[in-house]
């Protein structure tokens, strides 16, 4: 029998309708349970670790995903696979950072949650925990080696890739997507499982990273930004990364105010990241003239990455603490599956 950890740390699918307040209230996973008496009945013999007090996913911080990835370290070898119940606002950045952060990984850990609480009729909680449970204990025919084994998310019917995912929909129960990656499992019936897209597992043990750099910022780009908004934007105190969030295949104005703007940063040694505000496609430095001078900056390229994956493969990047050249070819390396390399121009 598959032994899984079921790690509830909060979310839309731990909360319940207050008659009295009329609003939602989180709740333990005992009263979860009670809502899915299912999961007896599935054969797998699991175990809780909760949160207590539940976490709203937009509280979310580094440092629950360092408790997260130690919860994971410290019983890595008692436990097949692993199922995290995480509210899926920032459900994304919290699959990405483990991706990273769960090194050499060759076993499950599915992150799933729900857009309306387990308490509600129609509620999708229960079909995405259960599957979420399969997926976390599914193995090769006649081995014990994982179907997956790396950081997934499992909502409405689709398994993805973690750090590949997006939260594109507010209301639907079809909250997520990955634009640059085939999903990895589809479940009707059976679960399908695209075993070309999955990474393969790897040959050395688990390798757990705790330390998150967290002082970089995030400069979307839009027509008529102000020099003025920019510098308060960059004019941080040892600032160690920059995201530029640009246009199209990574393009920003040729202003010569904006050039030395991120001159001065680059030149007090922050590494500053290039993704595209495209949902799809990737960066492609020097492609456009508009992108050149970025180039010569030594702006690095995030090619497709997702904004989740390059805020949070940025923190772990700069947490290594490599050199600034050693961490820019870090940044442009394909880690855990988290990014296309693209043609370089």
């Amino acid at each position: 029998m598959s032994k899984i950890l079921i790690i509830y740390t909060g979310g839309t699918v731990g909360m319940i309708y207050d008659d009295k307040t009329k609003a939602l209230r989180p709740i333990g996973f005992n009263e979860i349970r009670n809502n899915l008496p299912e999961l007896y009945r599935m054969g797998i013999d699991f175990y809780v670790y909760a949160f207590n007090p539940p976490i709203d996913s937009s509280d979310m911080q580094p440092e629950i995903w360092v408790e997260l990835a130690s919860i994971i370290e410290d019983r890595y070898d008692r436990y097949d696979g692993f199922v995290i119940l995480h509210g899926s606002d920032t459900m994304a950045f919290t699959a990405s950072a483990l991706s990273f952060m769960l090194e050499n990984l060759s076993k499950p850990v599915i992150l799933t949650g729900s857009q309306l609480p387990i308490g509600k009729i129609r509620t999708d909680a229960k079909e995405n925990i259960i599957t979420a449970m399969e997926i976390a204990c599914g193995k090769h025919n006649g081995s014990n080696i994982a179907m997956v084994p790396e950081v997934c998310i499992y909502f409405d019917f689709s398994l993805f890739r973690g750090n590949r995912s997006k939260k594109y929909n507010a209301e639907k129960f079809e909250a997520f997507y990955t634009m640059n990656y085939p999903i990895l499992a589809e479940a009707g019936i059976d679960i399908k499982y695209k075993t070309q897209a999955i990474l393969p597992t790897p040959a050395a043990s688990l390798k757990v990273h705790k330390e998150l750099e967290t002082n970089i910022t995030v400069l979307k780009l839009f027509p008529g930004i102000t020099r003025r908004a920019v510098e308060a934007t960059l004019n941080i105190p040892g600032l160690k990364g920059v995201i530029l969030e640009t246009f199209g295949s990574g393009n920003t104005t040729t202003q010569t105010w904006f050039t030395d703007c991120l001159k001065r940063v680059a030149d007090n040694g922050a590494l500053i990241l290039d993704i595209t505000q495209c949902d799809g496609g990737s960066v492609e430095l020097g492609k456009y003239e508009t992108s050149q001078h970025l180039k010569d900056l030594g702006v690095v390229s995030g090619h497709d990455l997702t904004f989740e994956a390059a805020v949070t493969k940025l923190m772990f990047v700069l947490g290594r603490g490599l050199t600034l050249e050693e961490s820019k070819e870090m940044m442009e390396t394909p880690l855990r599956g988290e990014l296309t390399l693209s043609e370089v121009y």
